[in-house]
């Protein structure tokens, strides 16, 4: 990590964005900054329109200042105050909450860009993103679908995948947002290979030298040799085979109603999940506030949250700052990452 990541403390600095400014991205994000941003081992700089985190701290009751940045370079304020680099996309224009706007998608990209120059150019050592609503920014004109294709064209990345954090454990996905239908077609024994490579690349970057990966089965009971379904034995099991010829430590196919047990019990550093929800459920159900995406195969460090803009609740300062607060603190543990994620995933 560069010299220009750093304040003048030494702290690492990460990029956090608001998500969609009439969300709850704002206030959750004054709240985590407000309530760790002094204390946690990285300094956290939102990347936003100064006025829009001035409103958000009011809804909140919380008595913050908010010190507008043009530059990466400046110290860290003192305590109390919150540092934004201010994006210029909004100004003073309050928008109204919880309402779908290009204006407010327009701030909400922008955000996104300027934070992930500044990673890439190793002004901060990565980016934690907050909600944004894909009405929002496909009516401000942006053609991606959300954040991580987003990340992957203003890095340069065509293929990214996501990584949960869930109290130390991973949890990473063969599939993403298709139907369940669409997820069983695309089992495969190559395609099965290339996410457990994926999967244990991604723990390597993060800190497991010697990762331990479980491959989460498809059907009842892992397919009860075959009574209960037969991908199992055609694709799941032959992948690991080739996989472990090659001195990885990988088990599987093991039955989903254990395999995410024996993760919390150590047995595994990682669970590579078949499908979105097999490996959401787990996660969530285990600790919803406390499970936070990661996106690997990107050049940069980004941590998120895994929820959305809740507009039925933005502006009345209720939103529950919890996923924010550990997407933030994974960042600041993650920033010990930066350069191994930059040598592996960079071009």
């Amino acid at each position: 990590m560069s010299e220009t990541a750093h304040t003048a403390t030494g702290r690492p600095a990460l990029a956090v964005t608001v998500g969609d400014p009439v969300g709850i991205g704002p206030e959750i994000t004054v709240r985590t900054l407000s309530e760790v941003g002094g204390t946690a081992s990285a300094r956290g700089v939102v990347v936003a329109d100064p006025a829009v985190l001035r409103r958000a701290a009011a809804v909140c009751g919380l008595d913050v200042e908010v010190r507008a940045l043009d530059s990466w370079d400046l110290p860290a304020e003192r305590e109390g105050v919150l540092d934004c680099f201010d994006i210029g996309e909004l100004g003073e224009t309050e928008l109204p909450w919880g309402r779908v706007d290009a204006r407010a998608g327009a701030a909400a990209v922008r955000a996104v860009e300027v934070a992930t120059r500044a990673a890439m150019d190793r002004r901060v050592a990565g980016v934690v993103t907050g909600p944004i609503n894909k009405e929002a920014i496909w009516a401000a004109g942006s053609e991606h679908l959300g954040h991580t294709e987003m990340l992957g064209a203003l890095t340069g990345v065509t293929r990214q995948n996501t990584m949960f954090v869930v109290r130390g454990k991973k949890i990473f996905f063969a599939t993403r947002h298709v139907s369940l239908r669409t997820a069983l077609d695309q089992v495969g024994a190559d395609h099965q290979v290339a996410a457990i490579e994926e999967a244990l690349t991604a723990l390597r970057v993060f800190g497991h030298d010697e990762p331990r990966l479980a491959v989460a089965a498809i059907n009842p009971h892992g397919g009860e040799n075959g009574a209960f379904g037969t991908e199992e034995i055609d694709h799941l099991a032959p992948a690991v085979e080739r996989v472990r010829g090659s001195g990885a430590d990988v088990a599987g196919p093991v039955p989903a109603d254990s395999v995410f047990h024996q993760l919390l019990q150590d047995r595994y550093d990682g669970v590579l999940s078949q499908y979105h929800d097999q490996g959401h459920i787990a996660a969530k159900t285990f600790d919803f506030d406390g499970t936070i995406s990661v996106t690997v195969g990107l050049p940069i460090l980004r941590t998120s949250v895994d929820h959305g803009t809740a507009f039925d609740i933005a502006g009345s300062g209720a939103a529950d700052p919890g996923t924010m607060r550990s997407a933030f603190l994974h960042g600041c543990e993650f920033s010990h990452f930066a350069e191994r994620i930059r040598a592996e995933y960079g071009s």
